[in-house]
């Protein structure tokens, strides 16, 4: 299993050898997506990988590109294959054309083998130069890639891609429950769970919405290349960095949460791109695409299921008593009586127990009664 480990890297602000690193290889990008461009326009042909590795070689030698030394060899090819990966994406209808990139969104730089070596007391030595970093946890497995990154404020991480050996399911698993529960995604309520508890979502970037506004105005009222145009800005990237921290601290509590809850979680394959044109800022404020990852990597980890409902399976039309599918449901209808059994449904609730039952059917395990799987289900997520 591959598993990346992150952590604060400290570094003087008199030091500019990250950042020096991180222009260098941003020019090199730049100075290979225009070469394919042009050679493409003068002969018809690419240029792939192997010939841009053979050309940034025979520029080391110059001196006009004697700087290119200051970086490490396995830094560029990375920078290369990072290129090459754009335009594979490009062609394979993933992605947009590669564009220019500046200094400023040009903000990583990776080491494959060599360029850095681990040293005591929580310091790593990058190009000569020594660095500390903040241990937060401990490193496991063999270390396959190391990346430094910086963010919007000017902070730089040291990221540790390793390969981890897969541990016996024993000492991985948390306890069994023996509970499962199906749950319904909203935009009023965050999680509806077939238990009928509701989890509401904070909404930091709502709650945020009149300082970010505030913030905005005051960068675009700066004079453009002044100090405090650069301030203006600082101040509002890390406005952005406290909010996107606020939800992925929320995210990953309740993903954590519900695993150590339930054995088995139903969830719905929902359509986010087709849903933020739809309803814009607000479905990405709610992040339920890194919501479900955050519990993909806690089911993998601890040996709990995750299970995926179809889209098109009409959890929010059909009556969960009766089976009945109410085709003239509308979005704005939050409760609906059946008319074949006349039973009152709250929308949300109705949906969530269906998707309970769908996932049950689907992970091959016995049906339960409605009333036995309320008495399972109420604890309080």
């Amino acid at each position: 299993m591959i598993k990346t480990y992150k952590y604060k890297l400290y570094h003087s602000k008199n030091d500019d050898n990250l950042d020096q690193q991180i222009k260098i290889a941003c020019f090199i990008y730049n100075h290979c997506l225009q070469l394919k461009k042009r050679y493409y326009q003068r002969f018809n042909k690419g240029l792939n990988y192997f010939q841009l590795c053979k050309h940034v070689t025979k520029l080391k030698k110059l001196d006009k590109y004697n700087f290119f030394k200051k970086v490490d060899a396995q830094v560029i090819q990375e920078v290369l294959e990072r290129l090459e990966k754009s335009f594979e994406a490009f062609f394979n209808h993933k992605g947009k054309y590669p564009k220019l990139k500046s200094h400023e969104f040009f903000s990583s730089i990776t080491f494959k083998q060599t360029g850095y070596k681990l040293l005591e007391d929580n310091k790593v030595r990058i190009k000569k130069k020594i660095y500390r970093y903040f241990k937060s946890r401990p490193l496991g497995g063999d270390i396959k890639r190391v990346s430094i990154k910086r963010d919007s404020l000017g902070d730089y991480y040291i990221c540790f891609t390793c390969l981890v050996m897969d541990r016996p399911k024993s000492e991985s698993a948390i306890t069994k429950t023996a509970h499962r529960c199906g749950f319904d995604f909203g935009l009023k309520t965050f999680l509806t769970c077939s238990g009928g508890t509701k989890i509401e979502s904070p909404l930091y970037l709502h709650k945020s919405l009149k300082e970010l506004k505030k913030k905005s105005k005051q960068l675009s009222s700066k004079q453009k290349g002044s100090n405090n145009r650069k301030r203006a800005k600082l101040d509002l990237a890390r406005l952005h960095k406290k909010i996107h921290n606020q939800r992925r601290d929320f995210l990953m509590k309740l993903s954590l949460n519900l695993v150590r809850k339930y054995d088995e979680l139903y969830f719905e394959d929902l359509n986010l791109k087709g849903m933020q044109k739809l309803w814009g800022r607000k479905v990405s404020d709610l992040s339920f695409s890194d919501f479900i990852n955050f519990l993909e990597y806690r089911c993998s980890e601890y040996d709990k299921k995750l299970i995926k409902i179809d889209r098109w399976f009409p959890s929010s039309k059909k009556c969960s008593v009766c089976g009945y599918i109410n085709n003239e449901l509308k979005l704005s209808d939050r409760s609906w009586i059946c008319p074949d059994c006349f039973t009152n449904h709250d929308r949300d609730l109705n949906a969530s127990i269906n998707i309970y039952e769908a996932g049950s059917s689907a992970s091959g395990v016995d049906q339960v009664s409605l009333d036995s799987f309320n008495k399972e289900s109420s604890i309080d997520c």
